[in-house]
């Protein structure tokens, strides 16, 4: 089975590397804002699907990301704050800053859990919300601030033309292999922290916080320490975010972002990096699917014009989507993928190398 899988992966990653050769500039944009999606999705579902904290302010880190590496990147050239540093420090930084913002909120984090620390991460979407509207200097208020352009290795992610292969590159085409390459690398450490030993006792911490202490799991540690390491990954999914949009809009890192990433760890399957990026692209291209052939659909119409706005619809299909995977689907998209059918002629769970069988006795009127 594992060479097959390895063929498929990178049969996967051939096709991935070869659509910008192919696809328009709408669908390049909406593979990139999935790509931030699945990489913010990864985040919450350590903290969430792993180690079993809820958290409501995911989009505060989120915000945090997408202006601090404006605030970092911008030159002040526009009337509002900005270092002018480099574009790869200042994402660099961005990610940094994200994850001190969930060092000062992990103490809180380490000692609350449940309801009671998804209420107080929904005070941040408040606070955050305070600060985007009236700091104009440093966010530009409700305009929101245009997004600089991001240089690395000689090449700027920018709508300047690049050819290759005879077929020019603009801004989408160019960050499609960075988004790429930030979410495979977002991936595998979220698989390499799941699999080894902090993976283990975050599932501890998870089923059973008392038997984890008794264990000798320091649980207010590895809870703040997870806090923060969602945060960083939602701090990048903003950089990558901000870049794509090319503006910050206050509006948009609001209360309804928060619970879409909940949705997207939900229907993917909660504790799976598969099941994050699964539903993080599910999440984030039902909209933009929506949107895009809305002429074409039943009871769906652009916005403004008498139906059923697209962004409307897809909340309903995915509010759906949750309750139909909490109902029939536990695990989420991940296990629908990774089922693996039994083998013909056998029933039942399979049993491990060198278990005994015990065949069924014989029943009196067999004998």
């Amino acid at each position: 089975m594992a060479r097959p899988r390895v063929y498929a992966w990178a049969a996967a990653g051939l096709v991935l590397a070869a659509l910008p050769f192919y696809l328009e500039r709408f669908w390049l944009q909406a593979g990139l804002f999935a790509m931030a999606a699945a990489i913010g999705a990864l985040g919450i579902n350590l903290l969430t699907g792993a180690t079993g904290q809820l958290s409501m302010g995911h989009a505060f880190f989120l915000a945090v990301g997408a202006y601090g590496y404006c605030a970092f990147a911008g030159d002040g050239a526009d009337g509002l704050a900005g270092s002018g540093l480099p574009g790869w420090l200042a994402a660099l930084l961005a990610v940094a800053l994200a994850g001190l913002a969930g060092g000062v909120f992990s103490p809180i984090a380490g000692r609350l859990q449940g309801a009671y620390l998804g209420i107080a991460t929904l005070a941040l979407i408040f606070i955050g919300q305070h600060v985007l509207f009236n700091a104009h200097d440093l966010t530009g208020g409700y305009n929101g601030r245009a997004v600089p352009p991001l240089s690395l290795f000689g090449v700027t992610f920018d709508d300047s033309e690049l050819l290759l292969a005879q077929v020019p590159f603009g801004s989408a085409e160019k960050l499609w292999y960075l988004g790429l390459l930030l979410l495979l690398a977002g991936a595998l450490f979220a698989r390499g922290v799941l699999r080894g030993r902090p993976g283990r006792a975050m599932n501890a911490i998870r089923d059973h916080r008392i038997a984890a202490g008794v264990m000798g799991i320091p649980v207010a540690r590895y809870r703040a320490a997870v806090f923060v390491l969602s945060s960083m990954y939602a701090g990048l999914a903003g950089v990558l975010l901000a870049l794509v949009f090319q503006r910050t809009v206050p509006e948009y890192f609001g209360m309804m972002l928060s619970l879409e990433y909940l949705a997207m760890i939900v229907i993917g399957g909660l504790g799976s990096v598969a099941g994050a990026v699964a539903g993080g692209v599910f999440v984030s291209l039902l909209p933009q699917f929506l949107n895009r052939y809305s002429e074409s659909l039943p009871l769906v119409s652009a916005p403004g014009t008498g139906g059923i706005a697209p962004g409307e619809a897809a909340r309903y299909l995915y509010g759906a989507a949750v309750v139909a995977v909490v109902l029939f689907l536990p695990g989420g998209l991940a296990r629908l993928a990774f089922r693996r059918p039994a083998p013909p002629g056998r029933s039942g769970p399979p049993t491990r190398p060198g278990q005994p069988t015990h065949p069924k006795e014989p029943s009196a009127e067999e004998r």
